[in-house]
């Protein structure tokens, strides 16, 4: 991910770590250079407007180096200028303001087409978690979860041991911030319990420490 708005970065890297994803971040294209040498991504978000050059113009540098799908984040005022950078490399683009949500599908096509079919999954035994397909399996079982529901243990799932407050649960799993986190998860966890059977003997126990945190972690015998 390459963003030199550092508050955006965050959020991205945020929202998309909370779906199982492993994040690389630059804020400036020198970084990026320098994180292409010690990573092989398998897809990049690049912003245009960067401060030490035109994302459009990088990409055809970086098609010497990755064949990876490049995603353009774009402000209105750029989009005469995206037909320039997808042909010189880039295979989609997003205009700013962008929808997280979006985003993440915009990212899971792009992967998809690329074959990359184990990108965006959380395994934590006997969970699993794959957010490409959209899919959670407990024990080689099928869970049905709602979409909201499966962002939402992904959550838990990838920090499995860790206090999570709604705020940041809400954050992570939504990808923005609520006035009214505190019911919204309440809500959904108690849809999750019930789906996992989280409240009786099993896998894995989801515990509250008050009313505005959340531990999610494994059961162990």
């Amino acid at each position: 991910m390459i963003e030199d708005e550092a508050d955006v970065l965050e959020i991205n890297r945020e929202y998309f770590e909370g779906r199982g994803y492993e994040v690389v971040c630059a804020s400036t294209m020198a970084k990026a250079r320098f994180l292409l040498e010690e990573h092989a991504p398998d897809l990049i978000l690049l912003d245009v407007m960067m401060p030490d050059g035109s994302g459009f113009d990088f990409c055809s540098e970086l098609r010497q180096k990755t064949n990876a799908p490049i995603i353009f984040l774009t402000c209105r005022d750029e989009n005469e200028s995206v037909v320039k950078g997808l042909l010189q490399g880039g295979d989609d683009y997003v205009t700013k303001p962008y929808d997280l949500n979006i985003l993440n599908a915009r990212v899971a096509a792009q992967l998809r087409r690329s074959g990359i079919m184990t990108a965006g999954k959380i395994e934590l035994e006997p969970l699993v978690i794959d957010f490409l397909s959209g899919e959670a399996t407990l024990d080689g079982e099928r869970i049905s979860l709602t979409q909201k529901e499966l962002q939402l243990l992904g959550c838990f799932a990838l920090f499995a041991g860790r206090r999570l407050s709604v705020e940041e649960i809400y954050r992570r799993a939504w990808g923005e911030a609520s006035p009214s986190a505190t019911g919204t998860i309440k809500t959904h966890v108690a849809n999750l319990r019930k789906k996992l059977k989280l409240d009786e003997v099993g896998w894995f126990e989801l515990s509250s420490s008050g009313r505005n945190e959340y531990t999610f972690s494994k059961i162990r015998y």
